[in-house]
């Protein structure tokens, strides 16, 4: 009996490690996409259109039922603050994506991890050790390293991408225990929801007719980024976040791919630097934080 729990519970971890890992290379992906549509179209009506795309397919595969659970959610509020965090992310980030590398992009994104540390002091209360404030040091260089202000400097394109990470991280550290008690259609009905809704309106002054390629490309934007919310909010479900933290740093090697296969980009030798610094900050963050629940 006790090696069946076992084993259920390392499926259940296996399970989760799994869907992390394929959320983090869908959103890697969506990236990849809306780097080539801001080239010509407004960030508002990418968002618009991703989240039709999901609203849309969740109504179909929820119905009615579905709608009746997101509108009586006890997450409804929280859910709401969160999608004007996760808003001006998107807003600053994919506004940078115009003029940084991929790479560049997600590697000073990934200042997020190490700011929910900080984040958690004030906000949550919490009692940070050494060990961590080693890691927020070590993370701050790493993103500096990459930012190398003699040659890219720090920008109005950098510092957005800053803004986005800290407001990313905000989001995560308000509302890190919903995925446990929420299901992961409604979360994604309702974050996409009021996004239809917050992107509407700005919308009816900046919409341009996309062209059947661009068409093409906003419809698979919607239809990866549903599919990594899911995934990602069902992983979150079944594995400690201790466990899948680490798989979020996946992320910079698709970014690497993507920014070389798609537009031929070399990141510089800083950039990979700061990226495996700033790797290094989330693994002392993460190993640290086992130990000391071991303790």
């Amino acid at each position: 009996m006790v090696n069946a729990v076992i084993l259920d519970t390392r499926e259940r971890i296996y399970a989760g490690i799994l869907l992390t890992g394929i959320a983090y290379f869908m959103f890697s992906t969506q990236d990849a996409f809306i780097k080539l549509l801001v080239a010509g179209l407004s960030v508002w009506q990418i968002l618009f259109i991703r989240s039709a795309t999901i609203f849309i397919a969740c109504s179909v595969i929820g119905g009615r039922e579905l709608l009746a659970k997101s509108w009586n959610s006890s997450a409804f509020m929280p859910m709401l603050f969160r999608s004007f965090l996760i808003l001006g992310a998107w807003l600053c980030y994919y506004n940078a994506a115009r003029y940084l590398q991929l790479a560049e992009l997600t590697t000073i994104y990934f200042a997020a991890p190490v700011i929910v540390t900080i984040l958690s002091i004030f906000i949550l209360g919490e009692n940070v050790p050494l060990l961590r404030w080693i890691a927020v040091l070590l993370g701050f260089i790493g993103v500096y390293v990459a930012c190398d202000p003699a040659v890219l400097g720090i920008s109005i394109p950098v510092a957005m991408v800053l803004v986005a990470a800290c407001l990313w991280a905000l989001s995560i550290v308000l509302i890190r225990k919903i995925a446990l008690y929420e299901s992961s259609m409604v979360q994604m009905m309702l974050n996409n929801g009021f996004f239809l809704i917050i992107a509407g309106i700005p919308l009816i002054f900046v919409w341009q007719t996309p062209a059947l390629s661009d068409w093409l490309l906003l419809i698979g934007v919607g239809a990866i980024g549903g599919l990594g919310q899911w995934a990602l909010f069902e992983g979150m479900k079944r594995a400690p976040v201790s466990v899948i933290a680490p798989f979020e740093y996946t992320s910079l090697v698709w970014a690497f791919a993507f920014g070389y296969a798609i537009w031929g980009d070399v990141p510089r030798r800083e950039v990979f630097f700061g990226a495996v610094l700033i790797f290094l900050a989330g693994m002392v963050i993460i190993v640290g934080e086992r130990f000391r629940k071991a303790g």
